[in-house]
């Protein structure tokens, strides 16, 4: 009786069916009586196969219900999951896609009371009462923790040549109680240098790269692969310059000669044999302010902007500029490479090096004497030779005793 009431309702109408026909042939046709057995049989047979096809007819049924939702449920996953993939595999492109700046990165564009006042700061400092000879600029974007002593040495080098000097130092970690005590050794003897964190809403103000940092600030711009901090930097050092005038100049550097001769100057990295410059380099810049070769470079920043290529921004960029120009009514100087660039950065550590026999010393000895002779300053490559100890001796060694204030030793390796 249960499996009787288990049954398809399908199949129970068939059984009906079947044992109606079965009762009517048993009234009317009683000729057929000596069957009886065998009819019963057979009816039986029949209603036990119409039972076992209607259960698996119906279980088909079910099962290919099941099997055609299963198909559309993986079909629907595997249509989403491919649009993950194709979402993540898709190339970036900064006029489709709009990607916010990184916490940190915002951290780049903050305001405060010592940004708002920048403008005003700098003109105080670079005041009358101040006597400033050679107004100069560096720009340290790293962590004051990071200002080490070969950015110490450039800063000495260059008030041993440069005394009545004023150099701003632009700079948010440097602008700090930590890195006033950096600068303290230098300050108590008279020398003027000073940290200001820069606000470079001003500075790019009416300039072609106003836009361009609005772009960065709301996200509609990408920074790129290159770290953000190079690239503000390679700005920052062209806005000033067109703001203010002077000298900008990296911290991987020693000084070596007196600057305030220098006007509206760019120094060649490299020349080809009729000594006629190949490359460009914008780690030593010297220029009026307002003047428009400056301004062509802010505008080739923003137009041609490449977060991802190092050196897009920088001294490729001064290289495009004046190739395309050809310094046609700008009224600028292209020093050669030994003014600033007397080594090159594939050979920096030979100028780490403390000679080891006589013919490396003479070779050092004639090296020093030339870049004395004819440098402006040296340019230590600090992306190769940062990890590269000064041994007692060596060019750099030599260089930086003869041109220090402070005049510590205590970084030089005598092994």
């Amino acid at each position: 009786m249960k499996a009787l009431l288990n049954l398809h309702p399908n199949s129970l109408q068939k059984i009906h069916v079947f044992l109606e026909i079965f009762f009517l042939r048993k009234m009317f046709d009683s000729s057929r009586f000596k069957l009886k057995i065998f009819s019963t049989i057979t009816f039986a047979l029949i209603i036990l196969i119409t039972i076992f096809a209607g259960s698996i007819i119906s279980n088909v049924s079910l099962h290919f219900k099941a099997f055609e939702n299963g198909i559309n449920h993986r079909n629907h996953l595997q249509i989403h999951q491919s649009a993950r993939i194709l979402k993540i595999t898709s190339e970036y492109d900064p006029k489709l896609h709009k990607l916010p700046p990184q916490p940190e990165d915002l951290q780049l564009f903050d305001s405060s009371d010592s940004t708002r006042m920048f403008d005003s700061k700098v003109r105080e400092f670079f005041s009358r009462e101040n006597q400033c000879k050679v107004q100069v600029f560096m720009t340290w974007i790293s962590s004051v923790d990071s200002f080490g002593e070969v950015q110490f040495f450039g800063l000495e080098s260059l008030f041993q040549t440069n005394p009545s000097s004023c150099l701003i130092i632009l700079s948010k970690s440097m602008d700090s109680d930590k890195g006033f005590k950096i600068l303290a050794p230098l300050t108590s003897r008279g020398f003027r240098v000073r940290a200001m964190s820069p606000d470079l809403w001003y500075l790019l103000r009416n300039t072609p790269t106003e836009r361009w940092f609005d772009e960065i600030k709301n996200g509609s711009r990408s920074w790129g692969e290159i770290p953000p901090a190079q690239n503000l930097s390679n700005l920052i050092r062209l806005a000033v310059l067109f703001k203010y005038g002077g000298v900008y100049l990296d911290t991987d550097f020693i000084i070596l000669k007196d600057f305030s001769g220098l006007r509206n100057s760019i120094g060649a990295q490299s020349v080809d044999s009729n000594g006629n410059w190949t490359r460009l380099n914008n780690a030593v810049l010297v220029f009026d302010k307002n003047h428009p070769l400056v301004y062509s470079f802010l505008d080739e920043f923003a137009s041609t902007f490449d977060g991802n290529k190092w050196g897009h921004n920088g001294p490729y960029l001064v290289s495009r500029v004046v190739a395309k120009t050809g310094g046609l009514n700008f009224n600028f100087t292209v020093l050669p490479p030994v003014a600033f660039y007397p080594v090159y950065w594939t050979k920096v550590a030979e100028f780490f090096v403390r000679p080891n026999h006589t013919g490396q010393a003479k070779w050092v000895e004639a090296k020093i004497q030339q870049i004395n002779g004819a440098s402006y300053g040296v340019h230590l490559w600090n992306r190769q030779s940062s990890g590269l100890d000064i041994e007692e001796g060596s060019i750099i060694e030599r260089l930086i005793s003869d041109h220090c204030v402070v005049c510590s030793n205590r970084y030089f390796s005598t092994s």
